[in-house]
């Protein structure tokens, strides 16, 4: 007996490409609105954990304490210009304390209000 209105539960994707259109319009104008700084806050280079996938380079959620201040910056003021830091992770070597501290520095180059 469910014949009779079956159109109202339906969901149909027709509106797929005209939606597909405004996010793309909205992506831009939210991009030339904060149009010095970068969309997404700069995030760290680290190494995935399982052994399947150790081998890969990802980003990961935030920058640690000891990165942003050797790169010669505070949590609390890298958080104002744009780099994301995350106070639960650590380093557990050297080597990718050196690659997240030169991305912070490289970074900074390019922030103008430095």
């Amino acid at each position: 007996h469910l014949r009779k209105h079956w159109g109202r539960f339906v969901r149909t994707w027709f509106d797929q490409p005209a939606r597909k259109k405004s996010r793309l319009n909205a992506r831009t104008v939210k991009a030339a609105a904060k149009f010095p700084r970068p969309l997404k806050d700069l995030r760290p280079v680290v190494a995935s954990e399982t052994k399947k996938y150790n081998a890969k380079l990802r980003f990961g959620r935030g920058f640690t304490f000891s990165e942003v201040r050797k790169a010669g910056l505070t949590p609390a003021y890298a958080r104002t210009i744009g780099i994301a830091v995350d106070h639960r992770r650590i380093n557990k070597s050297v080597e990718s304390l050196n690659r997240n501290v030169s991305r912070l520095e490289d970074y900074k180059k390019k922030v103008k209000e430095l």
